[in-house]
């Protein structure tokens, strides 16, 4: 059974808890990706910012991406795993919270080592259980 760091891709650029919207919108276009961790000056990680939040909960509500930060968008604490988790536990957080991105953080010290996503899912896990997932994340 693989483990979160085995299926987990690595290299996540974190976008600064005090850099602005259109900045974090830059580098996931640059980055080919869309969402981004949010990181504060600690390096601990503060959220995710998504292409979806910055319109939903910038543009759509009227605000300035170029004013808003993505730290304003970090609310509460982050929904994380271990990288030692097995691959059962990652399945039922990310479907527990139906949730498509699940950032990785190191056992010892806490901080971000990768993000598992999707795709990362498919590649690592048999058919069955990426269509598990699917069928529960996706079905209300």
């Amino acid at each position: 059974m693989s483990t979160a760091r085995e299926i987990m891709h690595t290299g996540a650029q974190c976008v600064s808890e005090h850099e602005t919207l259109d900045t974090a919108a830059r580098m996931m276009r640059e980055l080919g990706v869309g969402s981004l961790p949010i990181c504060g000056d600690d390096n601990k990680l503060k959220g995710i910012v998504t292409d979806r939040d910055i319109v939903v909960k910038c543009l759509a509500e009227g605000e300035d991406p170029a004013q808003m930060t993505a730290g304003e968008l970090a609310a509460g604490r982050p929904l994380v795993i271990r990288d030692s988790a097995d691959e059962d536990q990652v399945l039922r957080v990310m479907e527990q919270h139906r949730v498509r991105r699940l950032p990785v953080i190191a056992e010892d010290d806490h901080r971000l080592v990768g993000i598992i996503s999707e795709a990362d899912l498919a590649r690592h896990l048999t058919r069955e259980r990426v269509a598990e997932f699917v069928s529960a994340v996706y079905t209300d």
